[in-house]
């Protein structure tokens, strides 16, 4: 690990002090920092994300994320990161909690691409499915979106996908939310929702499904 990726950590680190979060040890936070220069680098050529720079990746991006996987309750088996894309809030949720069975699903070849040479060089177990999360057999014990296009619709999709009894994870605005509260459909119960760090619309929110889509 570079000294540049152990300086990110340690910037990390302040930022989720700051955030009023748990800080990371020492050795994870090297390993965002090793997941903040490769996605610097790829983002050179490849358009992963619209924030490009190490700061705003590290005050947003994974502080966000983190946040996500602090707020996840204790005996989630597996997730599904439902269009990953570069990897939020899937990867920093494999890293924060390596109990879990992260999929990260994206559609995108380039994404899928870079999720999966994010993945070797972390050396996560999580898996990468190159494709459309709706083609997945699978059920999960949660799962995730974070700022996907059409969230009513991909909500939609994304219950099929989770278990009964298990957790639907929305990344959020608080406008985006409500929409989707009032659209409620039989079986989601929605349990809490909470603002985002450094955030006054950005929220994270969490529905129980009590009956199988």
């Amino acid at each position: 690990m570079g000294d540049n990726a152990q300086t990110m950590g340690d910037r990390l680190n302040v930022l989720l002090a700051e955030a009023g979060l748990k800080p990371r040890l020492a050795d994870i936070a090297g390993r965002f920092g090793e997941y903040c220069s490769l996605l610097v680098r790829w983002n050179a050529r490849t358009n992963l994300t619209a924030v490009r720079d190490a700061e705003g990746i590290l005050s947003r991006h994974f502080v966000e994320s983190i946040a996500c996987a602090q707020a996840l309750p204790h005996g989630i088996g597996s997730l599904l990161d439902f269009g990953s894309g570069a990897g939020f809030p899937g990867i920093p949720i494999a890293l924060c909690r390596p109990e879990i069975a992260v999929t990260l699903a994206e559609s995108q070849g380039k994404k899928a691409a870079f999720l999966r040479e994010a993945v070797r060089t972390l050396g996560l177990s999580a898996v990468v499915h190159s494709g459309r999360a709706e083609t997945l057999a699978t059920r999960f014990d949660c799962v995730a979106l974070r700022a996907v296009d059409r969230m009513e619709l991909a909500v939609q999709a994304a219950l099929k996908l989770v278990r009964p009894g298990g957790l639907l994870v929305v990344m959020t605005s608080l406008t985006e939310f409500e929409a989707l509260k009032a659209a409620q459909r039989a079986g989601l119960s929605w349990s809490e929702s909470r603002l985002l760090p450094g955030s006054r619309a950005g929220l994270v929110a969490m529905a129980r499904v009590v009956a199988a889509e």
